[in-house]
C-alpha cells in the first residue's frame, strides 16, 4: 500500500495487519533492551504460581509489536511527521506462542489550520488468535497533506 495522505484518511476507514507470533525468544530479548526482569516474564517455576500459570509477554513489548506491525501496512511511510499521543489499556496477557494482529479504524480527524499537515487519531486494537482485545487505545498522528503537484 502506498502512503496515503491527510486527505486520503476517511473516518471510519479500516485497516489490519498480518499476524506475529510472540515467541520466548522475544520476551527474554525485551527484557534485556528494557532491563526489565521482573519474575512473571523471566522465571518459569515463579509464572508457574501466577495468576496467568505460565510467563507473560511485558505489556509495553504488545505496545513495541503494535508499532511494528502497523508500520508493515505502510499506509504512513512516507506521510506521517510525527507521533503525538496515546492512550493504551491492557486487556489480556500476551502469551508465548499468541498470534497478534492490529486493527485499526480512524477514529477521527483534525485540520489545524495549517496547509502541511493535519491530525488523524486511530482507533488502535492488539488482537490475538482467539479474536480477543488483549490491548488498544487511540494514537493520535500528525499527517502530511497532498502538496502543490501531488
Amino acid at each position: 500500500m502506498r502512503s496515503l495522505f491527510y486527505e486520503e484518511f476517511e473516518v471510519g476507514a479500516y485497516f489490519e495487519t498480518r499476524c506475529r507470533t510472540i515467541t520466548e525468544a522475544d520476551i527474554v530479548a525485551f527484557a534485556g533492551l528494557s532491563w526489565d526482569f521482573n519474575s512473571i516474564h523471566t522465571d518459569k517455576e515463579y509464572a508457574k504460581d501466577s495468576i496467568f500459570g505460565e510467563r507473560i509477554a511485558h505489556g509495553a513489548l504488545g505496545f513495541v509489536v503494535h508499532t511494528g506491525l502497523s508500520a508493515t501496512l505502510g499506509h504512513l511511510a512516507d506521510t506521517v511527521v510525527a507521533f503525538m499521543g496515546m492512550t493504551w489499556n491492557f486487556h489480556k496477557p500476551i502469551k508465548i506462542g499468541d498470534t497478534i494482529h492490529v486493527e485499526q479504524y480512524v477514529k477521527s480527524k483534525k485540520d489545524i489550520n495549517k496547509d502541511d499537515m493535519g491530525i488523524v487519531v486511530f482507533d488502535t486494537k492488539l488482537v490475538n488468535q482467539k479474536g480477543e482485545v488483549v490491548q488498544q487505545g487511540d494514537k493520535t498522528l500528525l499527517v502530511r497533506k497532498k502538496g502543490l503537484g501531488e
